[in-house]
């Protein structure tokens, strides 16, 4: 009986005591820190992202940097000019790295402030050797296999891209009461895609040999509409030097697994970005020069579990409406779910017979636009890399 008080009083006091948390940032709020992202890659066109830091209570939306002036530089002062290609996001077309140099990033901001990087020696990831994947009843997880003969890499980081094929929960047959939907309007199927946003590292430094075998990249419920068709994904592998590394796993430990008691306290990430104007002000990033390696994958449907069961991602349904001959050109709205609906955007042409003698359905089925219509969610024309 005392043991169950103590463990009562204990719960009390837990519950009591809990009171949300709001930090005072107090200044800080105010200060919009500059971010820099991306690689120096001679294997493909190099893509630098610049951004602002915001409050962690306010909107999601990205700052970008715009209007800035950034080079590449490297030790035998040689440049190459970036050009932005939309707010924030500056390229470089493809360019031979020289291993037996050194390179670095300069950007010059609207403000009149410089930012410069450390000089960074090219470290080339090695080639991917597969992407497959794992399938258990709880989903499928994506993996990479990739290996380095000379034991010189040990050190990698990952990121992916996403593309699927999908379809709308009902076809739509009719465009409007007495038009038929033509094949190339059609909007059942469509492609939609996604790219990654968590940190995924890996390293191979307790190993004898620098293989790296099935490390996971993501997974896929197996729920998800990505395996209704067609999947495919794209991974990109980046070889690390020890501080890159440090780097990544000081901003995932900072970004994905904080929040338990047990949880190690956030730290400032290192960072090989300084500012030259104001050497005290703080610059979050880290630059790696090298060229990355991919590989494209794709699976199809029937390479998962039978198991497997895609589900629509919102509830749908239907309704019924007759067709008043004489009136072709009205508009009939009906209610789904509480909410109005326009025949004409939403006719899924699932039309109920007999036809009328002039040969006009005497009926329509019809839904809402997200489960008669896929590019609500998605786009019509395939990927150029879609085969």
């Amino acid at each position: 009986m005392k043991k169950l008080a103590v463990i009562v009083f204990v719960l009390v006091a837990y519950f009591a005591c809990k009171k949300p948390f709001a930090p005072d940032l107090g200044s800080s709020n105010n200060i919009h820190y500059l971010v820099i992202e991306g690689v120096i890659d001679g294997a493909d066109s190099t893509f630098i992202r610049l951004s602002r830091t915001k409050k962690v209570d306010t909107f999601r939306t990205i700052i970008a940097e715009t209007g800035a002036i950034v080079t590449i530089e490297s030790d035998a002062n040689t440049t190459i000019p970036l050009t932005e290609l939309k707010p924030g996001t500056y390229a470089a077309p493809p360019f031979q790295l020289d291993a037996a140099r050194k390179y670095r990033l300069r950007m010059k901001t609207l403000d009149a402030k410089e930012y410069v990087s450390d000089f960074v020696q090219v470290k080339n990831s090695p080639a991917i050797d597969s992407v497959g994947f794992n399938a258990q009843s709880s989903g499928a997880t994506i993996y990479v296999n990739s290996h380095d003969a000379s034991n010189s890499t040990r050190y990698y980081r990952w990121d992916y891209s996403e593309a699927w094929q999908f379809h709308a929960y009902y076809i739509s047959q009719w465009i409007a009461e007495t038009v038929a939907r033509p094949v190339d309007k059609q909007i059942y199927y469509c492609f939609s895609g996604d790219t990654s946003s968590n940190i995924i590292l890996g390293s191979t430094t307790k190993l004898a040999s620098d293989i790296v075998y099935q490390s996971p990249v993501t997974s896929i419920p197996p729920t998800s509409e990505k395996i209704e068709l067609k999947y495919s994904i794209l991974v990109r592998q980046y070889a690390l030097t020890p501080d890159a590394y440090a780097f990544w796993q000081n901003l995932q430990t900072n970004t994905e697994k904080l929040g338990s008691i047990f949880s190690v306290l956030p730290s400032q990430s290192p960072t090989n970005f300084h500012c030259v104007t104001n050497p005290s002000e703080i610059v979050v990033g880290y630059l790696s020069v090298g060229n990355v390696a991919s590989k494209r994958v794709f699976i199809t449907a029937d390479q998962f579990p039978s198991s497997y069961k895609p589900q629509y991602p919102t509830g749908c349904g239907l309704d019924t409406t007759f067709i008043d001959p004489k009136t072709p050109a009205q508009v009939i709205t009906t209610n789904i779910y509480n909410q109005s609906y326009q025949l004409y955007t939403l006719v899924t042409g699932l039309y109920l017979p007999p036809p009328n003698p002039f040969g006009v359905p005497t009926a329509y089925t019809f839904s809402t636009n997200i489960c008669a219509d896929c590019t609500v969610r998605g786009k019509l024309p395939p990927p150029p890399f879609w085969k």
